[in-house]
């Protein structure tokens, strides 16, 4: 365990100067189209994975990327890790997601983050805020963007029970495309709420996309069932990895 400590503090010392760095290099997409800070977007993602895999011995697997319909979409995602946040974007020609208002505040971050056209909302507006995240997810999907979305709101530790919202049901039903389900055990090597990073084999599956126009209590039965399904497969697969390594799965990333 020393030498995750070490590890994880060698990881952590580079990750935000790394963060800096791709900031700068950035800034020049300020005045290009939006496309061009995604790209760069991309880039500072890709160098993370490097950092993971040279550093932390965590190796990442996508699965399933051939089913990643074109056009717009919907990307419904587990949410264990900020590891999505960063890595999710790069499968996507015009992403979005919803962000917090508060971080458009941060310096040159929050100038990237509205070139990109994000959506901020003040959760403080509670229903308010909600029916602005339709209105807005729905009129950038209708220009043929992909609205990446975590159903439970919140990063859930892995084993952690479900706690889906009906959001994501609301904005599959007001935008009329398929939804992609994206499942995943980032939770196992990224954990939250620690800055500890564990070696292993993280993986990120695509599964098969819903198609539009179900009824709204369907679809969010079966959002729930075959991403729960497919995250439970991935982390059993993934803790009987770590048990090998350790002996034992660490408990930081137990709910």
């Amino acid at each position: 365990m020393v030498s995750i400590f070490l590890r994880s503090l060698l990881f952590n010392i580079l990750f935000y100067p790394n963060f800096v760095f791709w900031l700068l290099v950035a800034l020049p997409t300020l005045l290009m189209p939006r496309r061009a800070v995604l790209r760069v977007a991309n880039w500072w993602a890709q160098s993370n994975i490097v950092l993971m895999r040279i550093i932390c011995n965590i190796r990442v697997e996508y699965r399933g990327v051939e089913k990643i319909p074109k056009g717009p979409l919907i990307i419904a995602a587990k949410h264990q890790s900020m590891w999505e946040t960063i890595s999710l974007l790069q499968f996507f020609d015009q992403p979005f997601f919803v962000l917090k208002r508060e971080l458009l505040r941060i310096p040159l971050f929050g100038q990237y983050l509205v070139k990109a056209n994000m959506v901020a909302i003040d959760r403080s507006s509670g229903a308010r805020a909600l029916k602005k995240v339709m209105r807005r997810a729905a009129e950038e999907v209708k220009h043929g963007r992909q609205f990446l979305i975590f159903p439970e709101g919140t990063r859930r530790p892995p084993g952690a029970p479900p706690q889906y919202k009906a959001g994501v049901a609301l904005i599959y039903v007001d935008c009329g495309v398929p939804c992609l389900p994206v499942a995943l055990n980032s939770g196992l090597f990224w954990p939250r709420r620690t800055f500890l990073r564990y070696p292993g084999t993280l993986v990120m599956e695509f599964l098969d996309p819903l198609p539009p126009g179900l009824p709204r209590d369907e679809f969010m039965t079966r959002i729930e069932t075959v991403i729960e399904d497919a995250t439970n497969r991935l982390v059993d697969a993934g803790q009987a990895e770590q048990a090998k390594l350790f002996g034992r799965v660490p408990a930081t990333v137990k709910p």
